[in-house]
């Protein structure tokens, strides 16, 4: 029977206990046993065609199939308040008041974050709002769908006219360009905005670790919970929602991670949630290594490939504190220090045996996702070297961590410096590029040589063609930043 996935938006990754238990009754009519958490902080559940009528049964969750035209979910940081570093102002409450502007069907993917903390990711939507220094104003970086480029928006915005701009730029389709978005929200009136005085500046922080019970404040706790093939239990979720209502907790957080924040848990109920967990054998202390990956939503290849790798560096006893990790479905690039993209299916046999997947690996400028800026690290290599060359990055992020600066995102119009550009020795199968710079230490040709002096049976290290199918060309090396 043919099944799709569905999905609940839950605004900012925040819900109630009793709005949990209403998805698991729907959950549990559909007949299914658990539920899977997205990347957006919503709930998604495959439903069967028939099942339509269902759905019907519960208009006011507004389930939607993700096949089809669907609502964007709001992303935010809600779930970070308290727990990690924050900005001083914005509290939890605070974020609260925000969501309840968001009340309209939003079109565009937004973003709502605090860039003091790393568990939720700073520009992952079309409009992305990040708290400034100045209390309730805020950032607004915009790439909406078919810009090439993020761009900024020449004032703060304050707290509350993030859903009126939102709503502006929501209604009226996709503006082509910045002046189209700046003319669009000055159509708002009596807006409160400041000048930009100083350009946002992101501190370098390692991925928080976010499972098992942990200290809020003298009197309370918070719990994070984590399910390695991300199909959450309703029978134990449903126990959590009613250990929540008899503790007073009013609140639920949905992360990023597909992982959910059950906080203020009080000092005397703690021995209650440990039970809890005990009764349904959940392991609430997870390796990080299991912990920093982004996967797509049900997709078996890349759990298996997920569990194969961190297997491997179990085995090799790799530390990756700080590091995330990330496996495209080949639609988006997932919010990681570094991903790894899957290459398109190749069919038929060799020597009566299929032929396996290759994988490109990727890496983040100054392994910090903030950037935005991905590079590639190795390209077309089978599963047996991923766990190698991952180490490698492992490596080198340790290496350049005491050095570590503090990125800076341009808040104001700068003028764009010229490209520069050189002439180098490149692949003419898969575009590779031959630098003298560093040489090809793999194959025994050390860094300043020139390509005239690589000696003659000298192959290309990604697809291994010859030295003769090497041409000259012109690169273009855009400016600093």
């Amino acid at each position: 029977m043919r099944t799709k996935l569905h999905r609940v938006a839950v605004r900012g990754g925040v819900l109630s206990p009793s709005e949990l238990l209403t998805i698991i009754d729907l959950a549990r009519a559909l007949g299914l046993d658990g539920l899977h958490f997205g990347s957006r902080q919503d709930i998604l559940f495959p439903v069967r065609e028939e099942q339509a009528g269902i759905l019907a049964r519960f208009p006011r969750l507004r389930v939607e199939s993700l096949a089809g035209p669907h609502c964007a979910n709001i992303v935010c940081s809600y779930v970070a308040a308290g727990i990690f570093p924050s900005t001083p102002w914005l509290t939890s409450s605070t974020y609260l008041y925000l969501l309840e502007q968001f009340s309209f069907p939003a079109t565009l993917e937004i973003n709502l974050a605090d860039p003091r903390q790393r568990l939720v990711p700073l520009f992952t939507g079309h409009l992305n709002f990040v708290a400034s220094a100045e209390e309730d104003y805020w950032y607004l970086y915009i790439k909406l769908p078919g810009w090439p480029e993020m761009r900024t928006f020449p004032a703060l915005i304050h707290s509350w006219d993030l859903g009126r701009v939102a709503g502006s730029l929501c209604g009226a389709g996709s503006a082509e360009d910045l002046e189209e978005v700046i003319a669009l929200v000055h159509e708002n009136e009596n807006l409160n905005l400041r000048d930009v005085r100083d350009d946002l500046t992101i501190p370098f922080r390692p991925f928080p670790y976010y499972e098992g019970m942990n200290r809020l404040d003298a009197e309370h706790y918070w719990l994070g919970l984590y399910w390695r093939d991300n199909w959450y239990s309703l029978d134990f979720m449903a126990a959590a929602c009613d250990l929540c209502l008899e503790h007073r907790i009013g609140k639920l957080s949905i992360t990023p991670w597909k992982s959910f924040i059950v906080s203020g848990i009080p000092d005397g109920g703690r021995l209650r949630w440990e039970k809890l967990l005990g009764r349904f054998g959940i392991n609430a202390r997870h390796s990080s290594l299991e912990l920093n990956w982004h996967l797509p939503v049900a997709d078996g290849d890349a759990l298996e490939l997920k569990r194969y790798l961190v297997r491997e560096f179990d085995r090799r006893d790799i530390s990756t504190y700080g590091l995330t990790f990330g496996i495209s479905d080949g639609d988006h690039v997932p919010f990681t220090s570094i991903f790894i993209e899957r290459e398109p299916s190749r069919e038929g046999l060799v020597d009566g045996f299929p032929v396996p997947p290759l994988y490109t690996l990727k890496c983040a400028r100054n392994f910090d996702p903030n950037t935005r800026q991905y590079a590639e690290y190795a390209r077309r290599v089978d599963r047996s070297e991923l766990a190698e060359l991952m180490l490698e990055l492992s490596q080198r992020y340790f290496e350049q961590l005491d050095g570590q600066l503090e990125e800076v995102v341009r808040s104001t119009h700068r003028p764009a410096a010229a490209a520069s550009t050189r002439s180098a020795m490149q692949c003419g199968r898969c575009l590779s590029v031959y630098d003298p710079t560093y040489g090809d230490a793999a194959a025994g040709v050390p860094a300043g040589t020139p390509f005239a002096e690589v000696p003659e049976d000298y192959s290309c290290w990604t697809c291994g063609a010859g030295r003769h199918d090497f041409r000259e060309a012109e690169l273009i090396i855009p400016p600093a930043r």
